[in-house]
């Protein structure tokens, strides 16, 4: 019998296709929307003034007075306070990375965006420096430095920050970056090298493959890689003009293959120098000598909700966050269902398993993963807008303030104060995210702030701390009569917390302490002199199931070698990390589509990993 002629379709050589297709034309309307700056400085009468603004420039790169008088100009009149300069003969790998990166059309407006640009010339604002911490007479930058620079910069300019093309600058010769300058390249924007650089191992290989096997269809998407920098880049109307296209287009394949085999080498062999990792390493093995019992409480025998005496162990898992020692019990109540960790880490534990998280040798991965929760972050402030029109708003366990920055958006004229244990609240202050930063316990600034606000908010807070109903008391003091509190948990009656057990996301051992149902939270709250106002399920679904147990799991076989509590690292931990990492790819795509289908399901049916609440003080 002769198969139906659909069987017989190359879809893997479509899909390719359709995929290298649509990212050709998203790179060249993407091309379109950057500004480029006039060849020539404006009129006397409109020269800005050169006060105030400084250009930072790699090595290498002279620019000229008149694209300085320009880059000014432009950034004066479009209110921006950071402007980073493509030069006008940026290479083609340069250029397309950039492009797949950033949208020029939304790039500005998005707070939480991070700062991207070519590395080799930015203009700033001497305040914006200031606050960042940054001396513009300091030795010159290369290219890495610089686009880590760029993407600080970002951070205090949070909707003042453009691009600009510059036809009249040069980057001075400097081409693609090879092996350790692409890695660093890399890391400076915040992307983990390794696992790109097999990536495009990877897909370079897929390419080769349907090329090979499955004709014309493959050819031809083997083809279009072949020709995008020509495609994206080339004509009379680009803006760009990269030495060399023509010769980049024709090698791309083989320099690709290269520049892939040298990064994934360089990534592999990677270690910082600067004795932070030694000096760590010693504090650690010092805490770590007298045993990691210590720091658990004594088991408590009912439970802290409500004392039943009814407890069952829940989930018993180790560290899966950050590999460090330890085995962390959860047990439920079965009378009220509040699940909570038991024995309890002590102060010191949660000091001890908190390092390096946050901050420190974490907190730039931490940071970044916050950075891309700019949807959940709106969805939690416009649940209050049929509600209140608030004048003040504390977000208590802000963190590095990445709600406040991004529910400005949504709340332009209210005043936003953070409040957190780590140092990261400070942080945001200088940033511009929260007006004033409290740095301590909550229930300590309680008294000293009664009546001041009228929004409270606890998002993803609770669950980490040692005495939740302490902290909703707090909220009852420090809110005035008729204001709202806005709180946010991991759900624990969640269907995915049984499927996928010990590896589920929001279990997050050893940081989260309790996990309270939804109807424990509303009594809670009643108790207080509050009236829930509504209630979300679906919409403050997380959608990560899939994509944490896939990356806990990987964490598990192969946790990172250079950890500064582990054993210390060694050829082998390298390359079964990196096989890891290679072999989580297919893993973590397959847990992206689940995660997909599950994040529609939880939408349609109201019912997710987490839930929302707004609840309304009343007044007396």
């Amino acid at each position: 019998m002769t198969p139906p002629p659909f069987s017989r379709v190359p879809w893997t050589s479509v899909l390719l296709l359709a995929a290298l297709g649509a990212g050709t034309v998203r790179a060249r309307r993407r091309l379109r929307a950057i500004p480029v700056l006039p060849l020539t400085p404006p009129p006397a009468a409109g020269l800005p003034r050169a006060a105030g603004w400084r250009l930072l420039t790699a090595r290498g790169v002279e620019p000229d007075a008149a694209t300085f008088l320009a880059a000014c100009a432009y950034a004066e009149g479009e209110g921006l306070r950071v402007l980073d300069l493509l030069p006008a003969d940026l290479p083609a790998e340069r250029a397309l990375g950039l492009l797949r990166l950033v949208d020029p059309a939304r790039y500005r407006q998005d707070r939480l965006a991070a700062g991207r640009g070519a590395g080799f010339a930015v203009l700033a604002t001497e305040e914006v420096l200031a606050r960042a911490g940054v001396d513009p007479g300091g030795p010159r930058p290369d290219p890495a430095e610089l686009l880590a620079l760029t993407r600080r910069l970002k951070e205090y300019a949070a909707d003042t920050t453009g691009l600009a093309i510059a036809p009249g600058l040069s980057c001075g010769g400097v081409g693609e970056p090879e092996g350790p300058a692409r890695a660093a390249e890399l890391r400076a924007q915040g992307l983990p090298p390794g696992a790109l650089a097999a990536a495009q191992l990877g897909g370079l290989a897929l390419l080769a493959g349907v090329a090979v096997r499955q004709g014309r269809w493959g050819v031809a998407a083997a083809g279009l890689y072949w020709l995008q920098p020509s495609l994206v880049l080339g004509g009379r109307r680009s803006p760009l003009r990269p030495a060399g296209l023509g010769r980049a287009t024709a090698a791309r394949p083989v320099r690709s293959l290269g520049a892939g085999l040298r990064t994934a080498a360089a990534a592999g062999r990677d270690t910082p120098s600067d004795g932070t990792v030694e000096a760590a390493r010693a504090a650690y093995q010092e805490d770590l000598a007298a045993g990691v019992d210590r720091f658990l409480e004594p088991r408590r025998a009912d439970c802290p909700w409500c004392g039943s005496d009814r407890l069952t162990v829940r989930v018993r898992v180790p560290d899966l966050l950050q590999g460090k020692p330890g085995r962390f019990t959860l047990e439920r109540c079965g009378e009220c269902r509040h699940v909570f960790q038991n024995p309890r880490l002590s102060p010191e534990g949660l000091e001890f398993y908190y390092r390096d998280f946050y901050d420190g040798r974490g907190g730039e991965g931490t940071g970044i993963v916050f950075g891309t929760q700019g949807a959940a972050y709106r969805g939690r402030a416009e649940m209050l807008l049929p509600h209140a029109d608030p004048a003040s708003w504390l977000d208590v366990g802000t963190g590095h303030g990445h709600f406040c920055n991004a529910a400005r958006e949504v709340w332009p004229r209210t005043r936003f104060d953070g409040l957190d244990m780590g140092d990261g609240v400070r942080e945001a202050e200088r940033r511009g995210w929260v007006e004033t930063g409290y740095l301590g316990q909550f229930p300590e600034f309680a008294s000293k702030l009664a009546g001041q606000y009228e929004v409270v908010s606890m998002y993803h807070y609770l669950e980490h701390t040692r005495e939740p109903l302490a902290e909703l008391d707090a909220a009852a003091t420090v809110l005035a009569p008729g204001g709202f509190l806005a709180i946010e948990l991991p759900d624990p009656q969640s269907r995915m917390a049984r499927l996928i057990g010990p590896l589920w996301l929001p279990w997050f051992q050893p940081q989260h302490q309790h996990l309270m149902p939804a109807a424990n939270l509303r009594e809670a709250l009643a108790d207080r002199g509050f009236t829930v106002v509504a209630e979300e399920h679906g919409p403050a679904h997380q959608g990560n199931d899939f994509f944490g147990a896939v990356a806990l799991a990987a964490t598990r076989l192969s946790p990172d070698p250079d950890r500064p509590w582990g054993p210390g690292p060694t050829p082998r931990a390298r390359l079964l990390a990196h096989a890891v990492r290679v072999v989580a790819l297919p893993c973590f795509a397959a847990a992206v589509a689940l995660d997909t289908v599950r994040t529609a399901a939880a939408r349609r049916t109201d019912g997710g990993n987490a839930y929302r609440m707004l609840a309304r003080k009343d007044t007396p």
